[in-house]
């Protein structure tokens, strides 16, 4: 377990460390279509499976970090327990049923894009779709994983 979890934190980090990129890639693209009124396609799509990989990277991540988004409403004057056993219940009802419907979903996606060997329609696109939705896949997988830990873990706090 300890090594899914670094595993997932390496992610995040990846995630982390692809915004700089991401900025990079956006300024020399406003700076070539300001000095020479042009932009390339595969730059543009770069940008935006760029932004997909920070999203779909850091989503375990955030849920191992417990950053993601709750309402907050209720859960703020929960006891530890009733958290715990709100976490549990919520993660095995909701996440890993919506993680596994992303993951056969997604795996379908990319299997398909894989066999028609998708690429860009845009002329000077960006070839080999099929690896961003593999991404998909990779990331549900990984969500999925954080979302068992978390069970488990709750479950061994519970139990003590």
């Amino acid at each position: 377990m300890a090594f899914l979890e670094k595993w997932i934190r390496s992610m995040g980090m990846v995630s982390a460390w692809l915004n700089p990129l991401l900025v990079f890639l956006i300024c020399a693209d406003v700076m070539i279509r300001y000095f020479f009124q042009h932009t390339f396609n595969w730059l543009l799509e770069l940008e935006w499976h760029m932004f997909g990989m920070i999203f779909l990277l850091g989503s375990a991540y955030t849920l191992q970090a417990d950053k993601h988004v709750k309402v907050d409403v209720f859960y703020n004057n929960y006891s530890v327990r009733k958290k715990l056993v709100s976490d549990t219940i919520l993660t095995i009802i909701l996440l890993i049923p919506w993680c596994l419907v992303g993951i056969r979903t997604c795996l379908s996606y990319a299997s398909n894009s894989f066999y028609i060997m998708e690429g860009s329609p845009n002329p000077g696109g960006l070839p080999y779709w099929f690896v961003i939705k593999y991404l998909m896949v990779f990331c549900f997988v990984l969500l999925l994983a954080q979302a068992v830990l978390i069970v488990v873990k709750n479950i061994k706090s519970l139990m003590t």
